[in-house]
């Protein structure tokens, strides 16, 4: 991404209304929002993520002559609009969550405050970035939480969709909470820790089982996994594996991040096997790692039958978000205004799906906490000036379900405002934390969740509010609209 101008990484549509707005001029300011509108795997939480790629795409956003040359070629742009593009640049305000935050539906994740040529160009990248690190993000975490504790290495660059995909997705999954990623490209873009140990093809290129594990033990005496599946994981693997640890202790190596890797076969019986051997032998303390096929339900169904397993490999299932492929956010309008104007004209996008209808207005975010626990209360969704009292009782609701209130006494909670600056008038005011600091970010946010939230299956969900007054204006759009349909009839 960093070698690369990412313009024209864009929808043609996009470019086919930036011409139509350039033909009918305007000095037209909007509020685009991106959000999403259902958690990903039926979960009861997302996790935001590829915020630092945002800020690339867009402080690099401009039409090279090759860019230009294309746009010509397809004899759809006429010359006039083609010159403006040459002088194009990002002028206005974004707003966003910060990576490793804890997310939820219909909330805003970014916040586009700009002329309307320019907010209408960057939709489709701010998507495709924050959608996908979004996804793999969050599956890295429900794969976390199924390991309860276990480090979790991410090495599914080989089963990625493409390059792109791995690199990012490696990146997410370090941010969802995994202790390394085999990807080494990531690790030198991010600085994040990369790990592996060998392939079954490195026995196999071995007269035979021992040797092999003895030259590679030789090779890495403080990082000796030993993969024993190759040929049988009791009767042979282990065995050899026990032969090698017991020869390095005679030679005086100190045994440190040693231990076994299984990648086949009934994961629970063998771990637990292998553990008796290993025990049985003085080598309690050796790390028995698992890998095949693994996804937080396999994880987590296999510590419920005790697989003496410590450390987990996840490939495929995490960096393709198996099951559940795509996050399914999106950009809407929600508000305008002249640019002489102070104040916004809130807009609504209606739909025969309720969940589709959008929020209107210049908003932000607000999460409430429960002062005793820390603890997510809720989120509410209100207009940007909106101004609110801690000190002061909450009546919160659901904008679906109205009948549903909840009174938070004062006093008893805190807020804190989601949505920072990231650009303004162009310029970029925020500076991306390191991956792993992100980590560690994300690992407290997931301290804020109940237990309920996070569990894997039938998860509580997190009230998502709308203030009064945004919650007014909504129900006035809606009933305005509604009422000059009945009169179109």
């Amino acid at each position: 991404m960093r070698a690369l101008n990412l313009t024209l990484l864009t929808d043609l549509y996009e470019l086919t209304m930036m011409q139509g707005y350039f033909k009918n001029p305007t000095d037209q300011i909007v509020v685009f929002d991106a959000f999403y509108r259902k958690n990903p795997c039926d979960g009861g939480y997302a996790i935001c993520a590829g915020l630092e790629q945002v800020i690339e795409y867009i402080r690099d956003l401009h039409f090279a002559p090759d860019d230009i040359d294309y746009l010509k070629s397809l004899k759809i742009f006429d010359t006039d609009f083609l010159e403006y593009l040459r002088g194009f640049h990002f002028t206005g305000d974004i707003y966003a969550i910060p990576e490793g935050t804890i997310i939820f539906p219909r909330e805003p994740l970014l916040k586009v405050i700009a002329p309307v040529m320019e907010a209408q160009l960057i939709e489709t990248a701010i998507l495709n970035i924050l959608n996908h690190q979004s996804l793999i993000a969050t599956k890295a975490s429900r794969v976390v939480y199924a390991a309860k504790g276990d480090g979790i290495m991410e090495f599914g660059l080989r089963r990625a969709q493409g390059p792109d995909a791995g690199i990012y997705g490696a990146r997410a999954a370090m941010i969802g909470g995994c202790i390394g990623t085999s990807n080494v490209l990531t690790g030198q873009m991010f600085d994040v820790p990369v790990k592996g140990t060998h392939a079954h093809s490195w026995i196999m290129s071995f007269p035979d089982e021992y040797t092999a594990f003895k030259a590679y033990a030789n090779l890495y005496p403080n990082a000796c996994i030993l993969l024993v599946d190759t040929y049988d994981v009791l009767k042979s693997g282990v065995p050899n594996a026990i032969r090698v640890f017991k020869e390095m202790q005679a030679e005086g190596i100190e045994l440190k991040g040693y231990g076994i890797r299984i990648d086949s076969g009934d994961l629970a019986y063998l771990s637990k096997q292998a553990y008796k051997m290993l025990k049985e032998a003085g080598f309690e303390d050796a790390i028995i790692s698992a890998s095949s096929d693994l996804d937080e339900y396999l994880i987590d169904s296999l510590k419920a039958q005790g697989a003496k397993v410590n450390s987990w490999g996840v490939g495929t299932n995490l960096i393709t978000s198996k099951g559940h492929p795509a996050f399914g956010g999106v950009y809407k309008l929600a508000a305008i205004k002249n640019k002489e104007d102070e104040d916004f004209i809130p807009k609504i996008k209606l739909s025969e799906n309720v969940e589709k209808v959008t929020n209107p207005g210049n908003k932000t975010i607000f999460r409430i906490y429960d002062k005793a626990t820390g603890k997510i209360r809720a989120d509410l969704i209100c207009l940007a000036d909106e101004v609110f009292d801690p000190e002061k009782d909450m009546i919160i609701f659901d904008p679906m379900a109205t009948w549903k209130k909840t009174k938070i006494e004062g006093g008893t909670y805190t807020l804190r405002e989601l949505l920072v600056p990231i650009f303004k008038k162009g310029e970029c005011v925020y500076t991306s934390p390191s991956v792993m600091e992100i980590r560690d970010i994300c690992q407290k946010e997931k301290q804020t969740l109940w237990g309920e939230t996070l569990r894997l299956v039938n998860p509580q969900e997190v009230y998502v509010d709308l203030s009064d007054k945004l919650y007014k204006i909504k129900s006035d759009l809606l009933e305005e609209m509604s009422q000059a349909a009945i009169k179109n009839e």
